[in-house]
């Protein structure tokens, strides 16, 4: 599977390393934009708030609320320790794991016999795409995947299984820890592994490897539930966890929206569909390699949609689980047709269309940032709101984010008024999930009186009407209207507490 050298070539013992070292920069390149504004995704902006107030001594789940497990949080605030509490820390976080995904494609591919231009195109074309569908925010679809393309790597990757399988589930299990969504490749990365033994028949053995996987990917999870039950929350840490997550799964969304936002998540990834269509005639290829690598890639696309498909609500960065293989896919598919139409010129070949895919997405990104003016570096909505209370807030006081962005409680120091920050847990559709009383909740944070309310008037009819009236009531008896930012969708306001005379 070797493309022609070009004449004059770097010396590939030069130019192979050299171009392994640069691919963390050019991650960094391409998701230069992730560094601009204090809120990409609702998501992310939970995950930093709870790795902060971890690094507090305020655990998350008991200490503030999620559905998710504590992965997330929990590398948030690694980041934090290593660079810094602050949000660049959290989107170089998100650099650094989309490098070390294409890495870990560039491994996988090697090991299914694919060459060393298809390999480096598998992880440009990820690093590019990263930026699509909110993967610029450091969400879990992204912390996530260096864990599981790694496993799905050492599944076919050269030597004993017992060998491979302890840190194959190790990484299953971290990934698992992040979001449980990861489980269909988890079990692909297994059925990989244990498939030559199966056909052995040794039926002993294939049973041994199943439950020390099991045992492997569950342990994260379960030594976290441990530690919660030692501290005694092992009821938040169930209900969060476990529970929630299943209730949440419980509630589909309609077929309608479903095809509506699949179809957005495929235009967004026109690249690489298109690009993957010649993959398709490798299937029965003679050369072993791109066969492999077809095979397995179409193989593990049918199981990322499996992981897609599952929690059933298909929100944009979902799909996200399909970038790693539709980037196999696509590299190979450009691999084979670049060879096909170029022959000798087939590297620059290859480089001039990654060049044309890479500008495309960049440019598709940075148009709307330049709709109205080259501020980019300009204080964004919850910066400014930040900076206003900070102005003000005293030791001790708190501020009450109903339904706008949590990253403005992240912004400023004030302490927490609730373990519910994120406000469709708490005033939104999705308050059931949190097994408390909200409504009781939402009138507890009114009667502390906040110093500061932030009100999303966009997202007002969001709201639980319940939560509306008490707000509403609280807002006109005892605030007063300090300030009004105006963002595209509508107008955001901050209120300030009256004082008593």
């Amino acid at each position: 599977m070797r493309l022609p050298a070009a004449h004059g070539a770097m010396p590939a013992r030069i130019a192979w390393p050299l171009a392994l070292l640069l691919l963390p920069l050019i991650a960094l390149g391409l998701r230069w934009a992730s560094f601009l504004p204090s809120v990409i995704d609702w998501d992310e902006s939970l995950y930093l708030l709870q790795a902060r107030e971890w690094l507090r001594g305020n655990w998350p789940l008991s200490g503030v609320w999620d559905m998710h497990p504590v992965g997330a949080p929990g590398m948030i605030a690694l980041a934090f320790l290593l660079f810094g509490e602050n949000l660049w820390a959290v989107r170089l976080l998100g650099a650094l794991c989309v490098a070390a995904t294409g890495y870990a494609l560039i491994w996988l591919i090697r090991n299914l016999g694919g060459g060393r231009p298809m390999a480096y195109a598998a992880a440009l074309l990820y690093a590019a795409h990263s930026v699509l569908l909110g993967g610029l925010a450091s969400n879990t679809e992204i912390l996530f995947a260096p864990m599981v393309v790694s496993a799905l790597a050492l599944a076919v990757a050269p030597g004993g299984p017992w060998r491979r399988l302890l840190p194959m589930g190790a990484l299953v299990g971290l990934a698992l820890l992040v979001k449980p969504v990861a489980t269909p490749e988890g079990c692909l990365a297994f059925a990989l592994l244990v498939l030559p033994v199966l056909r052995a028949r040794r039926w002993r053995e294939v049973a041994a490897m199943a439950l020390a996987y099991a045992v492997l990917c569950a342990a994260p999870t379960l030594l976290t539930g441990l530690v919660y039950a030692l501290r005694g929350e092992f009821s938040d840490w169930l209900n969060s966890s476990i529970l929630a997550p299943l209730q949440y799964a419980s509630g589909r969304m309609s077929a309608e929206q479903a095809l509506w936002r699949s179809t957005l998540a495929g235009l967004e990834f026109r690249w690489l569909l298109l690009l993957a269509l010649p993959a398709f005639a490798a299937l029965d290829a003679a050369e072993e390699g791109p066969r492999r690598v077809a095979r397995f890639g179409l193989l593990w696309l049918a199981v990322a949609l499996v992981a897609v498909v599952g929690p059933g609500h298909f929100f944009g960065h979902y799909f996200l689980i399909l970038l790693p293989p539709l980037s196999l896919l696509a590299a190979l598919g450009l691999f084979l047709g670049v060879r096909a139409l170029a022959a000798a010129r087939a590297r620059a070949a290859m480089l001039m269309v990654l060049a044309l895919v890479g500008t495309d997405l960049v440019a598709r990104d940075l148009s709307p940032r330049l709709s109205r003016g080259f501020a980019l570096g300009s204080p964004d909505t919850p910066r400014r709101i930040a900076n206003l209370m900070n102005e003000e807030l005293q030791e001790g006081d708190t501020i009450f984010v109903p339904n706008y962005q949590p990253v403005v409680y992240f912004l400023t120091e004030a302490r927490l008024p609730t373990r519910f920050p994120f406000p469709v847990h708490l005033t939104g559709s999705f308050a059931t999930l949190a097994g408390v009383d909200t409504d009781a909740e939402v009138r507890r944070i009114l009667e502390s009186r906040p110093r500061f309310i932030v009100l999303d008037r966009s997202e007002w009819f969001a709201m639980r009407v319940s939560a509306m009236a008490m707000l509403s009531e609280a807002l006109e008896e005892g605030y007063e209207l300090a300030a009004s930012f105006v963002e595209e969708r509508g107008t955001v306001e901050l209120w300030r507490r009256l004082e008593s005379e």
